[in-house]
């Protein structure tokens, strides 16, 4: 197993605050018009039934079950509205969000939460698709009943530490290998959930979400590929 406490180093992007605008900047590996962004959606809600997304009141995304991490698409930058109703249904409206999509910038529009317990929410990223000689990577928390949580070399140092639910770390690069890893509760070394043999090849960028219910032993790590 590679050391990744000498090889990880600290980018530029974390979590991008539901409804504030992320910055203008064309760096994060879009391409395309000028006038449009790129836009995901994942359904990390552990007791959410299959939904359909809605954009600016056209659906784009039907019959969508957890645990999905959908595909990149390109909309319109500017404001706006993501609309979550169950499948095939009209109402009720169970995440109503707007936000600002900046041009030339890629996002994750996450639903986290619990339908149960009246807490499901949007949960927006701005994800990095630029890509070099190393891997990123990326770790989101959408544990709705895990602690905060710190990712580490499996019996080794910290790499993201102190992340609570609904928090994200910055991206990191790393050399490319097969490393293992392991989610502590924050501050401690009981471990939570073990992620071995996590393979990060060269060029290319991934966010691992922690998803899932503590309480009844569902955690686990759901990768997904950001770039290319």
């Amino acid at each position: 197993m590679n050391r990744l406490s000498s090889l990880f180093r600290p980018a530029v992007l974390a979590l991008l605050p539901l409804g504030l605008a992320a910055c203008g900047d064309d760096d994060n590996g879009v391409t395309g018009s000028s006038g449009t962004a790129q836009l995901r959606v994942a359904h990390l809600s552990p007791d959410a039934p299959p939904v359909d997304v809605r954009l600016n009141g056209s659906v784009v995304l039907r019959n969508v079950s957890y645990p999905t991490v959908g595909s990149y698409a390109t909309v319109p930058s500017g404001s706006a509205r993501i609309e979550v109703v169950p499948a095939g249904a009209t109402s009720p409206v169970v995440i109503d969000a707007t936000v600002n999509l900046a041009p030339g910038t890629s996002y994750t529009v996450a639903a986290t939460g619990l339908v149960g317990a009246g807490d499901l929410r949007a949960l927006v990223l701005t994800d990095d698709r630029t890509t070099g000689g190393q891997a990123k990577v990326r770790f989101v928390h959408a544990g709705p009943d895990a602690p905060a949580v710190d990712v580490a070399v499996t019996a080794g140092p910290v790499l993201f530490p102190n992340t609570a639910f609904r928090g994200s770390s910055s991206y990191a690069g790393a050399n490319a290998g097969v490393y293992d890893l392991e989610v502590r509760v924050a501050g401690t070394s009981t471990v939570a959930l073990a992620l071995p043999d996590v393979r990060l090849d060269a060029g290319r960028n991934y966010t691992v979400f922690a998803i899932g219910l503590l309480a009844n032993g569902s955690l686990e790590a759901l990768p997904a590929v950001d770039a290319p």
